[in-house]
């Protein structure tokens, strides 16, 4: 049972539906990516409790799944207690559905390197918080995704304007903002982390550029130091082990010289990893299937360096075409495929992710041209 059932649960359905699993996929709306190849599916709130322990009374899954944040995780740990199996863990689960539970457990319990950081729960906690941080500092929701309702204050006024940015683009009904330390770091990786019965593994770094807070753009691999990826590795181990369970967890991390600053965690297929269905074999969401189903995984083989770029929406639209995919797909070429991946989501938003573009080649800046120019030459028509 999938919770949630996005771009990244459709993902992940196909990949349960290849080794003839049944798969019930729940989301808000209708006809959600994952609904599309599933076998059956259910339409309620993630965080309606009641609504979800129906469902999984209803269809007695084997394993549940979250793929979103913005759960019931109270329910879901009621669920386990009871003998349900949620993968990876609900305590994965409800430790990273909002960023003071996952950073407290990583600074506080773990040891682990962090940016300086505190949390507030309004407008004036959030500009006194700035001080011990320091300016410039980022303020987030503490629960969210993909990077909504994060900003940069560089000043005192801007963290107000921050916290309004924050709570207006929230999940959930927590109004709570982690302020952090601006970390000027040379770049930011997305470290896959499989947990399996059979021990911990690691994909080849992921790159990323993040535009408004979510990605745009994502590389396989991340040309980042030994030093720094041997440091994220061990506290990557350090995590997955602590949360527990088996899966695939997407932990995230500046990279500053030799140093990995670990800044967050998903418990479950990251949407940067999306260039992992081009450049990687099992792919993310095969492994993050792997890993729950308890099947071997032998290895994990770097195909070639590889690059996706999304496609976006810039309006709200229920009446909409998609263009333009023969003239993406005429840039494939010998030994540089190209392909494009579709969501099937029923409704345009403003920026959010309608498709994503995927190229690989033996050079990494020739695999992000042909992803970036593929994505380009899809269009959105609205028809209304």
């Amino acid at each position: 049972m999938l919770l949630g059932s996005g771009e990244l649960g459709r993902e992940f359905a196909i990949a349960a539906k290849r080794l003839g699993c049944r798969v019930v996929a729940c989301d808000r709306y209708e006809g959600a990516p994952a609904m599309q190849c599933s076998d059956s599916f259910e339409l309620f709130p993630m965080l309606d409790g009641a609504a979800l322990r129906a469902a999984v009374e209803k269809h007695r899954p084997d394993v549940i799944v979250p793929e979103i944040e913005a759960i019931d995780t109270a329910m879901l740990g009621e669920l386990e207690q009871e003998g349900w199996r949620v993968a990876p863990s609900a305590k994965a689960v409800q430790l990273t559905m909002n960023r003071d539970g996952i950073r407290d457990f990583a600074a506080r319990e773990l040891g682990l390197v962090t940016s300086n950081y505190r949390f507030a729960e309004s407008r004036d906690e959030a500009v006194a918080a700035a001080e011990p941080v320091g300016l410039p500092c980022v303020v987030k929701p503490v629960m969210s995704s993909s990077g909504k309702g994060q900003s940069t204050a560089r000043s005192a006024e801007d963290v107000g304007a921050a916290w309004d940015h924050a709570v207006a683009n929230m999940r959930g009904d927590r109004r709570q903002v982690i302020v952090e330390e601006y970390i000027a770091f040379d770049s930011e990786i997305t470290l896959l982390t499989v947990s399996s019965a059979r021990g911990v593994l690691f994909c080849a770094p992921i790159g990323h550029r993040q535009e408004a807070g979510d990605y745009r753009e994502s590389w396989q691999p991340a040309a980042i130091p030994d030093e720094a990826l041997l440091s994220a590795r061990r506290q990557a181990r350090k995590l997955v082990e602590g949360l527990g369970g088996h899966g695939i967890f997407g932990v995230e991390f500046f990279i500053r010289g030799e140093q990995a600053i670990f800044s967050e965690l998903s418990p479950r297929p990251h949407d940067t990893g999306l260039v992992t269905l081009i450049s990687q074999s099992p792919n993310e969401f095969e492994l993050h299937l792997r890993a729950v189903l308890g099947l071997p995984i032998p290895s994990i083989e770097l195909i070639r360096p590889g690059a996706s770029a999304v496609i976006l929406a810039d309006r709200d639209s229920e009446r909409f075409a998609l263009e333009g995919v023969e003239e993406a797909l005429a840039r494939d070429r010998p030994g540089a495929p190209v392909d494009v991946r579709l969501f099937g989501t029923p409704r345009t938003l403003k920026n959010r992710r309608m498709g994503v573009a995927l190229a690989s080649a033996d050079k990494l800046t020739h695999a992000l041209d042909a992803a970036k120019a593929a994505a380009a030459s899809v269009r959105i028509r609205y028809c209304d």
